[in-house]
């Protein structure tokens, strides 16, 4: 978020990074922020499944909420994440996240105090129901340029004090880094075999990356897009004959959530790595992912050595 608005507003992050936001609880301080803040920007969709109450409060209250899910096109989660499976409605055309579920505080107190009521296109909160909709938009660079598009826009429309020429120069200035990223990717991702594109994952995560990048997603330890759920012995059962019938090479863990489960699959189909990915957040400072740019791209090249080795 930091990264296209620059200075103009003084952004506060309220999950640290390697959180599992389906599992997060924010402290009172944390709420408090989040009961004073100008703007709350959450990811939608159920992501913060631990903050929903609050979310909800602070919206009652008057808080302006906005999800980057409203600006993305949406894939329906139907337990298995098959990437096919597109939300017909999309949004407007939008393809990306703010994937950390951010507090955005505003410098500024002249807010429009309309602004809340007015941004129909935005009015599906995170404590709504979304119908089964992945969360995981951010796992595509593309639906996140999308993502700073919209939510540029939104920050114009109903911030008017703020510098509309600074806030465009910052916000393009990202977009031309998401979609440089995007094509490098695309290219790191070229060298796998079609007939290796294939994906095992620790929970259902990648389909926006599946859709974008032409993977196929044989199956998920936890079948669904949240790591509340589990998975059975017949799960994993299951999950053994695909990976020996795909000849699959790599099954990808979450670096945020415990790779038990998928260990223990990998050590059920033998002579299989279990590779982990910056999922559900960035990594901590100094890390492979502490941004989301390094984030996407340590994340294709883990895949990448992970399916053509």
């Amino acid at each position: 978020m930091a990264s296209m608005v620059g200075d103009l507003f003084e952004v506060e992050t309220i999950m640290p990074p390697g959180a599992d936001p389906h599992v997060f609880q924010a402290s009172a301080q944390q709420v408090n922020l989040m009961m004073e803040a100008d703007l709350l920007v959450v990811n939608g969709a159920n992501f913060e499944e631990g903050l929903l109450d609050v979310i909800k409060s602070a919206e009652s209250d008057g808080v302006m909420v906005v999800e980057a899910m409203s600006f993305v096109e949406a894939i329906e989660s139907d337990g298995h994440d098959d990437h096919d499976d597109h939300d017909e409605e999309g949004h407007d055309d939008h393809d990306d996240h703010d994937e950390e579920g951010h507090d955005d505080h505003d410098d500024h107190d002249d807010h429009d105090e309309e602004g809340h009521d007015d941004h129909d296109d935005h009015d599906d909160h995170a404590h709504h129901d979304h119908g089964g909709i992945d969360p995981h938009f951010f796992t595509d660079p593309a639906r996140m340029a999308s993502v700073v598009e919209g939510l540029s826009a939104f920050l114009v429309q109903n911030f008017p004090a703020i510098d509309e020429e600074s806030l465009l120069a910052s916000s393009n200035a990202y977009l031309g880094e998401l979609n440089s990223l995007d094509s490098e990717v695309e290219e790191m991702l070229s060298s796998i075999p079609e007939g290796s594109r294939k994906l095992i994952t620790n929970h259902s995560v990648f389909a926006y990356f599946a859709d974008r990048y032409d993977f196929e997603i044989l199956g998920s330890i936890i079948q669904s897009s949240s790591t509340l759920d589990s998975a059975s012995a017949k799960d994993l059962a299951d999950l053994v004959s695909v990976i020996e019938d795909e000849n699959v090479s790599a099954i990808f863990a979450d670096a945020a959530s415990s790779d038990t489960l998928a260990q223990v699959l990998a050590d059920e189909a033998g002579d299989i790595q279990v590779i982990s990915l910056f999922t559900e957040s960035l990594g901590e400072a100094g890390s492979l992912g502490s941004t989301y740019i390094d984030m996407v791209r340590t994340n294709a090249e883990l895949i990448s050595g992970g399916l053509t080795n």
